[in-house]
């Protein structure tokens, strides 16, 4: 079985770079297809308190025959809960939902800038990874202002930050950020859910070129350029097929190519500056 490359964060712990995602299902399916993922190979699996499914999650881990600190497991600090008090016991309440003792990644699921708790949230995460209760730290759809901000006044770097980012965004002036801080650059939606990413021709002809699913592409440039991604899905033979594109590797040409499909207009969801819910 392939064993998914990993990326070093700043605080010395690693990462899979491929991972599978559960946002947008169910708690029940959750259970079933994340026993299915880990089976399949996958050792990185990403959550969250809004997606309703850390129980179903945890539930899929400890009965998968696969030793937790095998697993890399991530949960997030949902917008309600920002504040210091009030997103420790959040990801007290998502340790005892998972049904274990540490997260190996906990995240900030958004900036929300009008809200104005991202820093007491952020020194939150602090405390929690030095209690161990979260092994590395990070931050998810952070304007640059906001993320040099929490940087600024802490003096801790967010381990990565978790981004949209798909050949039609691919976020180069943030992934330079990242570079500059040392921060690992994480995509979510790294298929571009909810675009016709998966039927344009320039990744159809990459795809025949190499005998491989579209999929398979997109996956493949995200691990090229030194993204972790954590595309999901609920078909057992999908599952299956995305992992195996750590087997594809794409030529220079290739993801030249695919580099060129990117806009600034490119987004899919919600702008992390702006954002009201």
């Amino acid at each position: 079985m392939t064993e998914s490359p990993r990326l070093t964060f700043n605080d010395g712990n690693s990462i899979p770079q491929l991972g599978y995602g559960v946002w947008q299902v169910e708690n029940d399916t959750a259970e079933k297809v994340v026993g299915l993922a880990l089976e399949a190979g996958y050792r990185h699996i990403d959550t969250a308190k809004i997606y309703g499914n850390e129980e179903g999650t945890g539930k899929a881990i400890a009965a998968s025959g696969v030793a937790r600190e095998d697993v890399f497991l991530t949960t997030k600090v949902w917008n309600s809960d920002q504040g210091f008090e009030t997103a420790k016991a959040a990801a007290e309440a998502s340790l005892e939902r998972l049904g274990t003792d540490y997260v190996d990644l906990l995240l900030i699921h958004w900036a929300k800038p009008s809200q104005g708790l991202y820093l007491d949230t952020w020194k939150a995460l602090i405390e929690l990874q030095k209690e161990g209760k979260a092994r590395s730290i990070g931050v998810s759809n952070f304007p640059e202002e906001q993320l040099r901000e929490i940087v600024e006044a802490t003096g801790v770097v967010p381990a990565i930050h978790q981004i949209e980012l798909h050949p039609y965004f691919a976020q180069e002036a943030l992934r330079e950020v990242h570079q500059e801080l040392g921060i690992v650059t994480q995509a979510w939606s790294p298929l571009g859910n909810g675009s016709d990413l998966l039927t344009n021709p320039v990744l159809v002809e990459i795809a025949k070129k190499h005998n491989a699913s579209v999929a398979q592409v997109v996956i493949a440039w995200h691990l090229a350029i030194g993204n972790v991604a954590i595309p999901k899905s609920v078909t057992p033979e999908r599952i299956v097929e995305n992992y195996a594109a750590l087997e594809l590797t794409l030529d220079a040409e290739d993801i030249e190519a695919i580099n060129g499909l990117s806009s600034a207009d490119g987004r899919i969801g919600a702008d992390p500056a702006t954002i009201t819910f």
